[in-house]
């Protein structure tokens, strides 16, 4: 018989009391992948594969899990990632996610599709007295719309409230195939719109089932072409764009901001290049948390490879995944220089608002810092490559990488 949990004390843990508070299908719409889930199961075995080589007799009397990044030193090598409709989670989604983050100096992204404004949230960062310094920077993300410019006013708006870079989601040209979503439709309540969107035609098919909250979760539930071609050809301009193309959307974006310019959904070294190539600021490593190409690698096996390709020219971030400060750990040896985390700052959202996402993060804090002890790495700029090996898939034993 296993004992109450009266305070989670892992992320795992923190996971299993949000699920208790969560409606089923509201836990499964965050929790999901797409089609098998194959790739949200590997985003997670891929970290158990790798092992930490700890070195002795280091003096850790002192651990520092700072680092900095674009000029701004963070306690933490960890931010939050964007996900969309965080009051669906719990307390007051997004506005609950920034007040943790601004309190704690964390970095996070707002999600284009979350369901408080992009100016009340930033309005969080500001209350932080200002003589307190290294105010933690913002960034919002967004998906373009086909039509490019119709996503002008949006992209405005964020610089005109101080977000200091611009997450361009690059892997969503459709939906992946969430089953989960398809078969129990997420619906947002009564009171509850998303702020940051222009409204979007609907489709007066009834086959495609009840309204959701943008237009492309609409055309993922179309279950034949003659379906989707009739959602497209309401609402074509307003989808996620399925032509983006490095010089033309780079360029786009250059002209129309002078937020840094950050692209999310990279996972090759062809890619990574190409973004060095065409000025990004910088790369996330990403599979959309195993939602959209369910065949695709895991964030932490495709890692390498965009290191590799970059060079050290723009920092790499990763996110997939991560549940404890040890994944961190290993992330950081293989060259992220940063890492974000999104579904576990749901469950904590979820168990206990802002105190709950802040959980998360001490949580992770104490994690890092302790293996960081335990390791022999008493700052993160020690955490090399040669402090993780990985596990023989045959024979005995663990090979360096």
């Amino acid at each position: 018989m296993s004992l109450p949990i009266c305070r989670p004390l892992t992320l795992h843990e923190l996971e299993l009391a949000a699920k208790d508070k969560l409606p089923p299908h509201i836990y499964e719409f965050y929790a999901g992948g797409s089609d098998n889930q194959d790739a949200l199961t590997r985003n997670r075995s891929a970290f158990s594969r790798l092992v930490i080589r700890p070195r002795v007799m280091v003096d850790v009397s002192k651990v520092d899990t700072s680092i900095e990044l674009f000029g701004w030193r963070s306690p933490l090598p960890v931010g939050i990632a964007p996900s969309a409709m965080q009051r669906l989670a719990g307390g007051n989604g997004e506005i609950d996610v920034a007040k943790a983050a601004a309190g704690m100096q964390l970095n996070m992204s707002l999600s284009s599709q979350s369901t408080s404004a992009l100016e009340d949230v930033m309005d969080v960062q500001q209350q932080i007295d200002p003589a307190a310094g290294n105010l933690p920077p913002f960034w919002m993300q967004l998906y373009l719309y086909e039509e490019a410019q119709k996503s002008v006013s949006l992209i405005q708006r964020a610089e005109a409230a101080g977000y200091q870079a611009l997450v361009l989601t690059v892997d969503t040209p459709v939906l992946g195939n969430r089953l989960s979503e398809r078969r129990t439709a997420v619906v947002l309540p009564p009171g509850l719109s998303l702020p940051n969107l222009e409204p979007t035609p609907s489709s007066s098919s009834p086959s495609l089932g009840p309204k959701q909250p943008s237009v492309n979760r609409q055309l993922m539930n179309a279950t034949t072409a003659t379906e989707a071609q009739a959602l497209l050809k309401v609402a074509g301009a307003r989808m996620h764009s399925s032509s983006l193309t490095w010089g033309a959307t780079l360029a786009f974006l250059r002209r129309t901001t002078r937020m840094k310019i950050i692209l999310k959904g990279i996972m090759t070294g062809e890619d990574a290049a190409l973004a060095v190539e065409h000025g990004a600021d910088a790369i996330i490593v990403s599979n959309h948390g195993g939602r959209q190409l369910d065949a695709a690698s895991s964030t932490i096996e495709a890692l390498p490879e965009v290191v590799a390709a970059v060079r050290g020219a723009i920092p790499v971030i990763l996110d997939g995944g991560v549940r404890s400060g040890t994944d961190v750990f290993k992330a950081l040896a293989l060259g992220a220089d940063f890492v974000l985390v999104g579904r576990p700052v749901l469950w904590g959202l979820a168990y206990d608002g802002q105190h709950g996402v802040e959980a998360v993060m001490h949580i992770l804090e104490r994690e890092l810092s302790r293996t960081m002890a335990l390791a022999g790495t008493p700052t993160v700029k020690e955490i090399t490559k040669d402090r993780v090996g990985v596990i023989m898939r045959d024979g005995f034993g663990i090979s360096k990488l």
